[in-house]
């Protein structure tokens, strides 16, 4: 399929996290995309000069017009630098997509839902959770999420909300910076599984480290291949 660019602007912008910002643009695109899509992002100077780069969409559809991009600041990101230093309310880009159909999910797509997510992987779990929470709320769901650090890690309180609002989510978090952290491993899969039960959709979404660890971990506890769907992005 071919995916034409749309013009976007930027109608909200805060933060998330210290490297971490939420922008709202209102676009075509946002009428119609799934939870755990991503769309290409194009800037283009006034000299003609063009980058581009693909995030995850944050946000869930619901009829508002718009979308949320979360942006994390990296070192020599020529897109997330103008996101987190220049961009501005009323502020143009231009998108492209929804991109990643088998890489989604809906409510009539059911569950148990087993999420995995990796640092910044997490943003298009969050936009299935947030999706849950609108359509689905009686679909079991569990999410493993790996940060650096508790307060790097995005969306936390967002995260414990839903997972305390009684409806079968829960949160599962590690981190691999803070005193006493560590990385996904057996036992953090194992008691996720003990209160999710057996899923029937997997989304896995972070580095390749990451991916094929949690991988390898949710494949030992027993869970068939075929439900596995994985995104990977970096080392």
């Amino acid at each position: 399929m071919v995916f034409r660019w749309h013009q976007a602007e930027i109608t909200a912008i805060a933060p998330v996290t210290p490297q971490v910002k939420s922008f709202r643009l209102r676009c075509d695109i946002a009428q119609a995309y799934r939870a755990g899509q991503h769309v290409d992002v194009r800037l283009t100077a006034e000299d003609g000069y063009q980058a581009q780069r693909s995030y995850s969409i944050a946000s869930a559809p619901d009829g508002s017009g718009t979308l949320e991009l979360m942006v994390e600041a990296l070192p020599d990101g020529e897109v997330s630098g103008w996101f987190s230093e220049a961009a501005e309310v009323g502020d143009r880009v231009e998108l492209r997509g929804p991109i990643g159909g088998s890489f989604s999910w809906d409510g009539p797509d059911g569950g148990p839902l087993l999420l995995g997510a990796g640092g910044s992987g997490v943003v298009p779990l969050l936009a299935m959770l947030r999706r849950r929470a609108l359509v689905a709320p009686q679909i079991p769901a569990a999410l493993i999420y790996s940060a650096h650090t508790r307060a790097g890690a995005i969306a936390l309180p967002e995260l414990e909300r839903l997972a305390g609002d009684g409806t079968g989510f829960s949160l599962h978090i590690t981190t691999t910076r803070d005193a006493g952290g560590r990385r996904i491993d057996a036992a953090l899969v194992a008691g996720a599984l003990t209160r999710l039960g057996r899923p029937e959709k997997v989304f896995l979404c972070g580095s390749n480290r990451f991916v094929g660890a949690a991988s390898d971990l949710i494949l030992a506890a027993g869970v068939p291949a075929g439900v596995i769907r994985t995104e990977r992005f970096g080392s």
